[in-house]
C-alpha cells in the first residue's frame, strides 16, 4: 500500500512505503493458531473467517501498541476472553475500530493496519457462509453423512469466531 506524503518505515519521509507491521503480525499470529488447530483446510473460506476474525481480536486488543513485542503465550487467556462465546464480540470490535480510527486521526499519519482491520472486518461482516444451523430442532430427521441436515447462511464471522476460539484453545 503506497501512501503519498507520509514517512516509510525507516522515518525519513519521501512518500515511501508504509508497511502495517502489526496487522501482518496479528494476521500471522491467527493464521500459525488455526493452522497448529488444524480445524479447517487453508484455502477454506471458513478458514479465513476464523483467520480474520483472531487477527481482529489480536490487532484490536493490542492497546498499548507493543504487539510486535509481545509474547503469544502471554496474551492467549485475553484473546480466549475476547471470543468466548458468551461475549459482545462484534460490539467491541465496533468500539475499538472506532477508538484505533479517532488515535490515527489525532496523529495524521498513515494508517495502514487500521485499513486493512477495516477491510477484514466488512469481509467478515459482508461475506454470508453455509453453515449447519446450530438452531435446528433436534430430532428433524435423521443424518446420514456431513452434508445432511440443515443449513443457513450466516455472517462468516459468526462462523470465524468460534473457530478461532477454539484454535486457541488446541494451541
Amino acid at each position: 500500500m503506497l501512501h503519498r506524503g507520509h514517512q516509510s518505515t525507516d522515518g525519513t519521509g519521501g512518500g515511501g512505503l508504509t508497511v502495517p507491521m502489526a496487522w501482518l503480525y496479528a494476521e500471522y499470529i491467527a493464521d500459525e493458531l488455526l493452522r497448529t488447530g488444524d480445524l479447517m483446510p487453508p484455502t477454506s473460506f471458513e478458514f479465513r473467517a476464523g483467520r480474520d476474525a483472531l487477527a481482529l481480536t489480536i490487532f484490536l486488543s493490542d492497546i498499548d501498541g507493543e504487539l510486535p513485542g509481545i509474547r503469544v503465550v502471554s496474551q492467549l487467556d485475553t484473546w480466549l476472553s475476547l471470543t468466548a462465546y458468551d461475549q459482545p464480540w462484534q460490539g467491541w470490535v465496533r468500539e475499538r475500530m472506532a477508538q484505533v480510527a479517532a488515535e490515527a486521526a489525532e496523529q495524521g499519519g498513515p494508517a495502514p493496519d487500521l485499513e486493512l482491520a477495516e477491510a477484514a472486518w466488512r469481509w467478515l461482516e459482508e461475506t454470508e457462509l453455509l453453515a449447519p444451523d446450530l438452531n435446528a430442532v433436534p430430532g428433524g430427521g435423521p443424518v446420514t453423512g456431513e452434508d445432511d441436515g440443515p443449513k443457513v447462511w450466516t455472517p462468516a464471522w459468526q462462523l470465524g469466531l468460534p473457530l478461532g476460539h477454539l484454535a486457541i484453545h488446541l494451541f
